[in-house]
């Protein structure tokens, strides 16, 4: 009878030649149990998770690497746009190591870096330092709002590292943190919030709070103008459920005897119809008594689609 092949459990990824040394059978790791992530590492698919790249690329380079860029984001939990590498960064040159799937960095500057998970990784703050450099002022900035909501850091200390960065980019930096603000719910939402601020128009207030006459919590609005009481919202797929619709339309009858308007948003609006977008909420500024609308700039394009 044909000996089963031994099985051999790591709770991280591992390389072949860690499976072998520790016992495990050759056609064993071509088996269902485990899968390769990247070539000669592999990991237990019962212990595979979105960090098991990242893990492996820390484990080709020496103990001081650290998750750093985008990869970075993705384990600290922050909007980045998706990107086919892992980044690491080390502190000597000598220390890189190259793989088609890797990309190694340098660097003899400070770096804040914190563990997550059990992954040395780069602080937020830093992490949004370094992505100035290769992230649009719009994306930026979405990072910026999501690093305030998820690790409370409010948005002048974000500032007031990117104003002390020596970075090659920290002016790239400074500009997007001088837009991050504290309350923003989503990616979206800073979107849209940007596309009115880029086009020249007032920019609204973001997490307006309506409360009853003995203080407590009535309704939020995202973003809003309370002088003229124009709210503007950005509507994601949630809102189109019955019971979520029932809910926004209810909210809508109990404002509006009080002289509040909504204008809700979806994503087509902010990236297939921008323009239109903008010149709703002007015309709707102009037309509640705002007072000095300026028109429309051609800033926005650079960002948003025409």
């Amino acid at each position: 009878m044909r000996k089963k092949p031994k099985l051999v459990t790591f709770d991280r990824p591992f390389t072949r030649a860690e499976y072998l040394a520790a016992g495990g059978g050759r056609s064993a790791l071509r088996g269902a149990r485990y899968r390769e992530i990247v070539k000669t590492i592999y990991v237990d698919v019962d212990h595979d998770d979105s960090d098991s790249r990242v893990r492996a690329a820390l484990m080709v380079h020496p103990e001081k690497a650290f998750a750093s860029h985008w990869s970075a984001g993705r384990v600290l939990k922050l909007p980045v746009p998706d990107n086919p590498f892992e980044h690491v960064t080390v502190r000597d040159r000598n220390e890189r190591r190259y793989r088609p799937w890797l990309k190694p960095h340098v660097t003899i500057r400070k770096r804040g870096v914190i563990i997550v998970r059990g992954i040395p990784v780069t602080d937020p703050i830093t992490t949004f330092l370094q992505m100035a450099g290769h992230l649009s002022l719009v994306d930026l900035v979405v990072l910026g709002d999501a690093i305030v909501r998820k690790y409370r850091i409010s948005p002048q200390r974000l500032l007031k590292a990117a104003r002390a960065s020596t970075d090659y980019y920290a002016a790239a930096a400074r500009r997007a943190a001088a837009f991050v603000r504290k309350g923003v719910d989503s990616p979206m939402e800073s979107r849209l919030r940007m596309l009115i601020v880029l086009a020249g128009l007032p920019e609204p207030v973001v997490n307006v709070v309506l409360v009853h006459e003995d203080g407590s919590w009535r309704r939020r609005f995202d973003l809003c103008y309370p002088r003229i009481k124009l709210v503007v919202e950005y509507n994601g797929r949630q809102h189109r459920e019955p019971a979520q619709r029932t809910a926004d339309e209810s909210r809508t009858k109990e404002l509006k005897p009080e002289g509040y308007l909504i204008l809700p948003f979806e994503a087509e609006d902010i990236y297939v119809t921008p323009e239109a977008t903008l010149n709703k909420i002007r015309r709707h500024l102009v037309l509640r008594g705002w007072g000095d609308v300026p028109m429309l700039n051609d800033r926005w394009r650079q960002d948003f689609a025409a």
